[in-house]
């Protein structure tokens, strides 16, 4: 299941919802970290055992590293983020 982890502190969240939403048009524009875009990571239907159902950053300014099973990246912020597919 994919996962969001903030590196500073190692909040953030998993669920199989991913989302880069573009939030000046308030559109969805892909499933995966993307420069210039947010990304949501939770899940589908309402958390019924958890105060929260996603966690969004914000705009990604960077991709730091990438490979087949996890993305880098640095957001608007200043927050570093993993991000487990």
């Amino acid at each position: 299941m994919p996962k969001l982890i903030r590196d500073r502190d190692g909040e953030g969240y998993y669920g199989s919802r991913v989302e880069a939403w573009d939030r000046v048009e308030r559109k969805l524009v892909g499933h995966e970290p993307m420069v210039g875009f947010c990304l949501l990571v939770g899940t589908i239907s309402a958390g019924m055992f958890s105060s929260r159902d996603w966690w969004r950053t914000t705009e990604i300014t960077e991709i730091i590293s990438e490979d087949d099973e996890k993305i880098r990246f640095k957001t608007v912020s200043g927050s570093t983020y993993t991000f487990i597919k």
